[in-house]
């Protein structure tokens, strides 16, 4: 039962890997060109305080500056550097680079966690990291140095994040939502200076733009985090952060159906890389051994009923 259910937390925790895989897809096609910190704003403030609306539950004590860094490491940074690796990378790329995330997880959950590093472990990262290889580094990737760092980083981000979140856990009493709402918003109210003084507000919002926004806002960020921190609080962290490879295979297939983006045989090749360390990675239930009949003590004489027997 207990496999089971680790895999059916998995089955629905790699839903929010592979909503946020279409962000590249929306962030090119149907937002403003140029303004990262504003998408970022945007996707995490609106659905953070409908979120604390619904809640009506504040932090409280130590969790007010818990509630801080979770919000900075798991949307606030990670929102901008997405964004900007976004901006300046395809999309498949993007999510690619930042697919580094396992590799710090395992090292963090051994340090924060005391997580014992398995040898499966350790074949699963170099297995992604191979993927990763096959997929990104290819003469016509469009590889861009800031890009490159900005996804960098953000792995880095969100690996942190993934890890406190897993080590600190939920307050007791607090519902779910509640728990994303401080996040989206700590993260959001973060950002908005930033974006304010770094951009400006856009002389212009189409249509298209309000889609886009509204789209990330409430499937990408209120619905795919309820789901993501649920998941982080059932799974090992290192499970989870496998997950994440969702959105690069979902942004890199997106590419391809959508935007015709062509495939290589190496990058089809590396995405299946890539499935296989997922697979290596998710929790095994130990197999129960059955208790071996108790071998009859050689010492003791045989008992009456025995001999009579």
């Amino acid at each position: 039962m207990k496999g089971g259910r680790s895999l059916g937390d998995s089955a629905l925790t790699v839903l929010a890997p592979v909503v946020w895989g279409s962000t590249y897809l929306v962030t090119t096609e149907l937002l403003p060109e140029g303004r990262p910190l504003l998408s970022a704003l945007l996707r995490a403030l609106p659905a953070g305080l409908i979120l604390l609306l619904i809640g009506r539950v504040l932090p409280k004590g130590i969790w007010w500056w818990r509630a801080l860094v979770l919000g900075v490491l798991n949307i606030g940074a990670f929102f901008y550097l997405l964004f900007v690796a976004a901006y300046h990378l395809p999309g498949g790329v993007a999510a690619l680079v930042m697919a580094i995330q396992p590799m710090i997880v395992l090292v963090l959950g051994a340090v924060l966690l005391k997580e014992r590093i398995k040898r499966i472990h350790v074949i699963g990262c170099a297995l992604g990291t191979a993927g990763v290889a096959l997929l990104v580094l290819q003469p016509n990737a469009g590889l861009n140095l800031t890009g490159v760092v900005a996804g960098l980083l953000g792995a880095l981000s969100m690996a942190s994040g993934i890890v406190l979140t897993k080590r600190w856990g939920r307050p007791e009493g607090v519902g779910l939502l509640p728990f994303t709402g401080w996040q989206l918003t700590v993260g959001g109210l973060v950002l908005l200076p930033i974006a304010l003084i770094g951009e400006g507000l856009p002389g212009e919002i189409t249509a298209e733009n309000l889609w886009g926004f509204a789209y990330l806002g409430i499937i990408g960020a209120l619905v795919a985090y309820a789901i993501w921190f649920r998941g982080v609080q059932r799974l090992p962290a290192l499970t989870v952060s496998f997950l994440s490879f969702g959105s690069p295979l979902t942004a890199t297939l997106l590419g391809w159906f959508v935007l015709d983006q062509a495939l290589s045989p190496l990058q089809i090749l590396g995405a299946l890389t890539v499935v296989a360390s997922v697979v290596l990675a998710q929790p095994r239930q130990a197999k129960q051994q059955s208790e071996p009949e108790p071998e009859p003590d050689p010492v003791r004489p045989a008992s009456r009923e025995s001999v009579k027997a």
